[in-house]
C-alpha cells in the first residue's frame, strides 16, 4: 500500500512521468533491501510490486537532416559553434559531459595510423575509443589552437543549458521539427551514422563506452533501409541459387 501510494504521489503531486517514477521507486527498493538484510524491517513492501519501465522511442536525425544542418549558413557565431559541436557529436557519439572535457591529450594516432579519440566516459568511467571520420576531423581543424599544452580544450563548449537552447534556434532555422538536444546526437551516431551503414552493434557499443550490449540496443533502432538492403542481398543470393539449381537440372536432363 505504501509503495503504490508513493507511486501515485510521484505521478500526481511531483508531475513525474512513468519512467522517472520507476527510477525513484527502484532506488527506494535498494534501500529497503538493505533494511531487510540488516533486520531493520521484517516485511518487504515490494513483494507484490513490479517496477516496469515503458519502452521509449528515441528520436534521431536522418542523413538528410544532418546534411541540412551542415549546409545551413549561420551568420551568428554562437549558433555556428553550437552547430559544429553538435555535428561533431553526431559523428562520434559523445555525450555533452564528454565532449566538454576533451583536450588535445585525448587525440591519439590509432593502430591504423588514423586519428582516434581515447578517453574515459564521465558517466560510467569506462574506456571509449573512437576512430575519427572526415567530418569531425574537419571540425577539429576549424577550432585548432596553436599550442603545445596537453590540457588545451579541443572545442569551445558552452554550458549544457545554453547549448540546448541554441540548438532549438538552429532547428528552427534548418526546418527540423524534432526536439534537438545534445543527447539526440548520441542516438544519431548509434543509428544513422553507424548501424545503418553496417557497423556491427558490438563495435558501436564499444565506441559508445557501454558496459552492456543491452544498453546499446536502446539507442540502436535498425532503420527500414538497412532491413531492405539486408533482404535485397538475401534475395539476390536465393535467385542465384535457384538459377544454379535450374542449370544443374537442365544438364542432368
Amino acid at each position: 500500500e505504501f509503495v503504490t501510494g508513493f507511486e501515485f504521489y510521484l505521478k500526481s503531486k511531483r508531475n513525474c512521468n512513468h519512467n522517472s517514477t520507476m527510477r525513484y521507486i527502484k532506488s527506494l527498493k535498494k534501500i529497503i533491501g538493505i533494511a531487510i538484510a540488516n533486520n531493520w524491517i521484517n516485511k518487504d513492501p515490494f513483494r507484490n510490486f513490479k517496477a516496469r519501465s515503458k519502452e521509449i522511442e528515441r528520436e534521431f536525425l536522418s542523413e538528410a537532416e544532418i546534411q541540412a544542418m551542415i549546409d545551413k549558413g549561420l551568420p551568428i557565431l554562437r549558433l555556428d559553434q553550437v552547430r559544429d559541436i553538435f555535428i561533431f557529436c553526431c559523428y562520434t557519439g559523445l555525450a555533452y559531459s564528454d565532449v566538454k572535457k576533451l583536450t588535445s591529450s585525448n587525440l591519439i594516432k590509432g593502430i591504423d595510423g588514423e586519428m582516434w579519440l581515447k578517453f574515459k566516459r564521465t558517466k560510467t568511467d569506462t574506456r571509449s575509443n573512437i576512430p575519427l571520420l572526415p567530418t569531425p576531423l574537419q571540425i577539429l581543424e576549424k577550432y585548432k589552437i596553436n599550442t603545445n599544452s596537453e590540457n588545451c580544450k579541443l572545442l569551445p563548449v558552452l554550458s549544457n543549458q545554453k547549448m540546448n537552447a541554441y540548438l532549438k534556434e538552429i532547428a528552427d532555422l534548418c526546418g527540423i521539427t524534432k526536439n534537438l538536444t545534445f543527447h539526440l546526437a548520441r542516438h544519431t551516431f548509434a543509428t544513422t551514422v553507424t548501424l545503418t551503414n553496417g557497423v556491427p552493434i558490438e563495435s558501436v557499443s564499444k565506441m559508445l563506452g557501454h558496459k552492456s550490449l543491452k544498453t546499446t540496443q536502446h539507442y540502436a533502432k535498425i532503420l527500414d533501409r538497412r532491413v531492405s538492403e539486408d533482404m535485397k542481398s538475401l534475395r539476390l543470393k536465393m535467385e542465384a541459387l535457384e538459377k544454379e539449381n535450374s542449370n544443374n537440372n537442365a544438364l542432368v536432363k
